[in-house]
């Protein structure tokens, strides 16, 4: 297999990018790039640690990543698996970038940045949903902020109604549980409880 060693030979295949591929990065949020941000329910939070390297998914109510300044982004962690991956990553490494999509919109939104993670009792009351407070807030300075052009979600037809898979032809969270523990864990009983489970602990 033969593989590029140096920018140079990437440049040479790729050439340059055109003006609006450049001028569309800018450090901060304009009115523009907040009102994608507003609209969006879901998010990818890429972070980078001694481990390596990890990607969460991110969603909530649309807005749910609140703009508190043109260069400051607010994230509300909410319950999941406590694994807390991303912020271990985070305290050990500032480095973050997060990609907004929104439903129907072929156009996703790209943030680079460093982020700190905030106890700050006023800061988790004020994104309580439901009556249930987060209990860490992530906070985000932004370094780079521009749009992904649209050929990505025309090319997979995300939201194209005819693309939906079958959930019932991929393998459930209980039957992948099931073969990594032989069955110590996970099952048929694991996937019956899961949407019950879910619906106690989304906030």
């Amino acid at each position: 297999m033969t593989t590029l060693k140096t920018i140079e030979e990437l440049e040479n295949i790729y050439g340059q990018p055109g003006e609006a591929s450049l001028v569309k990065e800018v450090p901060q949020i304009i009115p523009q790039y907040r009102t994608f941000i507003k609209a969006s329910p879901f998010c990818t939070l890429a972070t980078v640690g001694p481990e390596g390297l990890d990607c969460s998914p991110r969603g909530d109510v649309p807005g749910f990543v609140r703009v508190h300044d043109e260069r400051t982004l607010m994230m509300p962690d909410r319950r999941g698996n406590n694994r807390a991956d991303s912020l271990k990553n985070i305290i050990r490494d500032p480095r973050i970038a997060l990609c907004f999509l929104i439903p129907g919109s072929r156009t996703a939104l790209r943030v680079n940045g460093e982020a700190q993670v905030s106890i700050d009792p006023a800061l988790r009351h004020s994104f309580a949903e439901k009556g249930k407070e987060p209990r860490t807030v992530i906070v985000i300075s932004t370094t780079a902020v521009y749009f992904q052009c649209g050929r990505a979600i025309v090319r997979s037809n995300l939201w194209d109604e005819s693309a939906k898979i079958d959930p019932a032809t991929l393998p459930t969270p209980g039957d992948v549980l099931a073969e990594l523990s032989n069955g110590s864990v996970g099952g048929k009983e694991y996937d019956e409880k899961w949407e019950g489970r879910a619906k106690e602990s989304l906030w």
